[in-house]
């Protein structure tokens, strides 16, 4: 496959001239440009979480808040808690122009995802990068959720789709917001012009906090016939 290739390729450059690890700057020897000791380091965001919303839950078990008001996105599947230092990377891919993280967060997202074992029946038909309106588009220069979702796209052998949704309502940034108005800020702001019935679909992004976006665009994917979204994210925040 053209994937293990490059990989090859990769690790080929990686034994002839060794990178710094990006965090402590010293000889990392691996894939990812990161030292052992920093990697196991990181705040990986492993058991005790609900599998629909990724906050914390007990047993892995679905959450009250779920329970009491079901988003419209079926699970959630996220490296990382939103703490240091991948908060800071997150910035610097996002507005840095540091566009080989998008590299690193799609390899380790792929390794959280095989740690399920997916199958052909589980893997999802299509995947959906958070949009970005053109405005944010051409301010920022790139969509940090689609290079992540073209390389998990190769891996996986599924569809990226980066014209089936659109943002079309041009608002501050989430993360500028107090948490209440976040829900407020989205609502209507996606609209999908493809029909996705039956369809199995993932939706990529980079940080999850209030799930305001993600479940706006889930619902504009559900109303056109998706049966199942998934959230696939960098790093899930934490709320209080």
């Amino acid at each position: 496959m053209n994937y293990k290739w490059s990989k090859f390729n990769h690790l080929l450059k990686i034994s002839l001239f060794p990178q710094p690890c990006i965090l402590c700057n010293t000889a990392s020897g691996n894939e990812l440009g990161l030292c052992s000791a920093c990697l196991s380091d990181l705040p990986f965001h492993q058991n005790g979480h609900c599998p629909q919303c990724a906050l914390p839950s007990t047993n892995n078990l679905i959450c009250g808040a779920c329970i009491a008001s079901p988003p419209d996105f079926d699970a959630t599947r996220s490296i990382f808690r939103y703490e240091y230092p991948i908060s800071q990377l997150v910035q610097h891919y996002k507005y840095g122009q540091q566009l080989h993280l998008g590299d690193l967060f799609a390899r380790l997202l792929q390794d959280q995802l095989l740690q399920h074992k997916p199958s052909a029946q589980t893997l999802p038909d299509l995947i959906i990068p958070m949009p970005l309106h053109p405005k944010r588009l051409t301010e920022r220069g790139f969509n940090q959720s689609l290079e992540v979702a073209k390389i998990l796209g190769k891996v996986f052998n599924i569809p990226v789709d980066y014209t089936a949704c659109q943002r079309t309502k041009h608002s501050p940034p989430q993360a500028s917001l107090p948490l209440k108005q976040r829900a407020t800020n989205i609502k209507g702001a996606f609209k999908c012009t493809k029909s996705l019935t039956g369809l199995r679909v993932a939706l990529i992004d980079d940080v999850m906090t209030t799930g305001a976006s993600l479940n706006a665009l889930a619902k504009a994917v559900k109303a056109k016939g998706a049966s199942h979204v998934e959230c696939w994210v960098i790093a899930r925040t934490l709320l209080d």
